[in-house]
C-alpha cells in the first residue's frame, strides 16, 4: 500500500469520513470571488475578511513551502430533525454544530494525530488548520474532490450530505492529488427557498448581513427590526438550508458523541434569558457558544422571546429592560412590546 492509501486509511481510523488531496494553488478562482463578496458588502461586520484577503484568497501564500493540502471531513450529523424545535416557540433553536463540545478542539486533536503519523511515515513539515486561519477550506475541499459548494455555499457530498466539519493538513510532501468534485445540485432550490431571511441573492451567493448564523454570532449591536422578526427562535446559528438538503439522505453518523448535547437541543428560553455572565460561562464552558459572550447570547434569546407570541414569556423579558448592556435592554423592551396584550 502506498503512502497516500495508508494516509487515507489512517484518516478514516481517526474518525474522518473522507480525506482527499489537492495543491495549495488549486483554487485560482477564490481571490476574485472573495473580492466580489467584500465589494458587495456581503461580509457585514466581519472586517477580518477584507483585512486578510491576500492569505484567504491564496492558500499558497499562507505557507509557501507547502506542496500538498490534505482536506478532511468529520461528520456531526444530528440524531434528530434539527428543524423540529422551530415548532416549539418557547424553546431555543441552537445550530447542530454548537450543541455539544467545541469542534475546534476535537477536530484539531485528530488533525494533529494524523499529522504526527504522517511525519513518522515520511519526514516532512506540516501545519494543521481548522477554521482558525485564513484558509479557504470549502474551495480547497472541492478542489480535492471532497465535495462541492452547493447553492447554499456550504460543502456537501454525495457520500455524507452536508453535516461535516472541515480540517486541513498542509505538508511539504508532494502527494498525488485527487480530481475535483463536480456540482450535483441540479435544479434543486430547497436551500434557497427555505431561508427565513432571504440571505441568498442568487444561487451560490450569500449575503451574510441577512444570514441568521451571522446575525446571531458575528453581528454586534442591535439587529435590524425587519430581520429580528424573521429570526424566530433561532438563538445561535441556523440549520435550515443544511437540514433541507436532499443529499442528507446519505448522511453518516457523527464521528464523536461529544458533538451531541441533548441539554442544548431545545433549551428553555426563560431559563436562558436569566443567565448572568458567570452562569453563561459555566453553562457553555467548552462550547463554541461561549465565544459570543453573555450579552450577545441573551440579546438573541430576547429576540426569540419577542417572536414567540407567548404572553407568559413577557415577564422574563421585562426583567431585562434595564440591563447594563444597552443592546440587551433594547432587545428586552422590543420583546415586551411584541408581547403586549392587544
Amino acid at each position: 500500500m502506498d503512502l497516500k492509501a495508508k494516509l487515507v486509511a489512517e484518516a478514516l481510523r481517526e474518525g474522518f469520513v473522507s480525506a482527499r488531496i489537492c495543491r495549495p494553488d488549486a483554487v485560482p478562482e477564490v481571490p476574485g470571488r472573495l473580492q466580489a463578496f467584500v465589494e458587495a458588502g456581503y461580509h457585514g461586520q466581519m472586517g477580518w475578511m477584507a483585512e486578510r484577503m491576500h492569505w484567504r484568497g491564496n492558500p499558497a501564500a499562507l505557507w509557501p513551502e507547502a506542496r500538498s493540502v490534505i482536506m478532511l471531513a468529520e461528520s456531526y450529523a444530528p440524531e434528530q430533525d434539527p428543524l423540529a424545535v422551530l415548532e416549539h416557540p418557547e424553546k431555543a433553536a441552537i445550530s447542530v454544530y454548537a450543541q455539544g463540545r467545541d469542534y475546534h478542539d476535537i477536530v484539531k486533536k485528530r488533525l494533529k494525530r494524523l499529522a504526527r503519523w504522517l511525519i513518522a511515515q515520511e519526514p516532512c513539515e506540516v501545519k494543521v488548520f481548522v477554521d482558525t486561519a485564513p484558509v479557504p477550506e470549502k474551495a480547497l475541499a472541492q478542489a480535492a474532490g471532497l465535495g462541492w459548494q452547493g447553492k447554499h455555499t456550504n460543502l456537501l457530498s454525495r457520500d455524507w450530505g452536508n453535516w461535516a466539519f472541515l480540517g486541513s493538513v498542509f505538508t511539504t510532501l508532494d502527494l498525488p492529488v485527487d480530481a475535483p468534485e463536480a456540482d450535483h445540485c441540479g435544479s434543486c432550490r430547497a436551500c434557497l427557498d427555505i431561508c427565513p431571511t432571504g440571505a441568498f441573492p442568487a444561487p451560490y451567493r450569500l449575503d451574510a448581513r441577512r444570514c441568521i448564523s451571522y446575525l446571531t454570532i458575528e453581528h454586534k449591536g442591535p439587529v435590524d427590526l425587519e430581520l429580528r422578526r424573521l429570526m424566530g427562535n433561532r438563538i445561535y446559528g441556523c440549520d435550515d438550508c443544511l437540514a433541507v438538503c436532499p443529499w442528507n439522505k446519505f448522511a453518516v453518523a457523527a464521528s464523536d458523541l461529544r458533538y451531541h448535547g441533548p441539554e442544548a437541543r431545545a433549551a428553555d428560553l426563560v431559563a436562558l434569558a436569566a443567565l448572568d455572565d458567570a452562569a453563561f460561562r459555566a453553562r457553555f464552558s467548552g462550547s463554541a457558544i461561549k465565544r459570543i459572550g453573555r450579552d450577545r447570547f441573551v440579546r438573541n434569546v430576547l429576540y426569540a422571546i419577542g417572536n414567540s407570541g407567548l404572553p407568559e414569556l413577557r415577564q422574563a423579558a421585562q426583567a431585562l429592560c434595564e440591563d447594563a448592556d444597552a443592546t440587551v435592554a433594547d432587545a428586552a423592551r422590543w420583546a415586551v412590546a411584541r408581547l403586549e396584550p392587544a
